[in-house]
């Protein structure tokens, strides 16, 4: 693909993480870097051509602090510069940083500008870091235009040469490189010697309507990881958490669970109540499918919703994004079997007429 070669504007926000640090002379720690200073630290930005200004965390936060409060000020430092900027690249630490993305999905309707997250293994003073390449490219990335428009106007993590739609991704290994995978959808774009960019994957707006941010979250979302030999214990101790609206259900395979009394009547009883039990698989491709065996299909005929093919990450901020609107437990199940930006694939067999 030949894009545009013209100057774009980039506001880059350093939230924190590994990318940022870079080792003090004398006392050898490795620290925050201020980001003002962008420039003097990764010259290789000059050659790109593009204006870059920078917004920094103050104090920097590693990515194990980050959360609603956190995806909040993103977006709002986003909405209040979005008339000014082609495109934003957001540095991040790595280990949440597929939950961020997938929150800012949802949070920024009516996005048609690029949200690029990144992040290194590596500190981006070090030698060997991954910090550079991931920057620079994410850059690239959120200045490329085709015609006019932006060529991928949607929310993103770029890592290790490949460009993945943020609500998609989950961080699959702590230690190599490429740290994230995209296993239910395919990479949006590859970077080798050119930006290869698969344009029939992207997700493009139907219309072009003003951004509208949302500040809206509600925390009281739980996950239950389903193991061999959980007790009773463990599921009702997180299915009487006061005030709780929603859960993240992990299940075998397909979608299956134990068939014991006591835990399909903690379920239904559940149900009941009004908590939105969202079934998403413990593996990690593949998707639910809870009408395909006994148990499945009995947790479908109590009122669990299907998470088909939802990352974890997706499936608890959206829970989150929807129960902060108001919305009954009713409607938050109508939307959670919708996708509403490309998180999901629903088989034709779903989809409701």
């Amino acid at each position: 693909m030949t894009t545009n070669k013209e100057q774009a504007s980039i506001l880059l926000i350093y939230t924190g993480g590994t990318i940022g640090m870079i080792e003090n002379a004398e006392t050898g720690v490795l620290e925050a870097f201020n980001f003002q200073h962008l420039a003097e630290n990764v010259p290789e930005l000059k050659k790109l051509g593009h204006k870059v200004d920078t917004y920094q965390f103050d104090p920097p936060l590693d990515s194990s602090a980050m959360g609603p409060d956190s995806w909040m000020k993103i977006v709002r430092i986003i909405a209040d510069n979005y008339s000014k900027y082609d495109g934003f690249v957001v540095l991040h630490g790595t280990d949440t940083m597929s939950y961020t993305a997938s929150a800012l999905s949802f949070m920024l309707e009516n996005l048609s500008k690029p949200v690029i997250l990144t992040g290194s293994q590596l500190p981006i003073g070090m030698l060997r870091t991954d910090g550079k390449e991931n920057l620079i490219t994410a850059i690239e990335i959120a200045a490329a235009r085709e015609n006019g428009f932006p060529i991928v106007p949607e929310v993103c993590i770029f890592f290790e040469n490949e460009l993945m739609r943020g609500n998609r991704t989950c961080k699959a290994n702590a230690d190599n490189f490429n740290a994230f995978r995209s296993y239910n959808y395919p990479s949006l774009a590859h970077a080798g010697i050119h930006i290869k960019y698969d344009v029939a994957q992207i997700y493009y707006p139907v219309s072009r309507r003003p951004l509208k941010p949302h500040y809206l979250l509600d925390r009281n979302i739980a996950i239950l990881k389903l193991f061999p030999g959980i007790s009773p214990q463990v599921v009702e101790s997180i299915l009487n958490i006061p005030g709780l609206k929603g859960v993240v259900m992990e299940t075998f395979g397909s979608g299956n669970a134990p068939l014991d009394d006591w835990f399909l009547e903690n379920i239904q009883k559940a149900v009941k109540q009004g908590i939105v039990i969202v079934n998403v698989t413990q593996c990690r491709a593949g998707s639910v499918e809870m009408h395909r065996y006994e148990t499945g299909q009995k947790l479908l005929d109590m009122g669990v919703v299907s998470g088909y093919d939802s990352t974890t990450e997706s499936a608890v901020t959206k829970l989150m994004f929807l129960f902060g609107h108001g919305l009954t437990p009713e409607e938050v199940k109508e939307h959670m079997n919708c996708s509403l930006i490309g998180e999901i694939t629903i088989p034709d067999a779903f989809v409701r007429p």
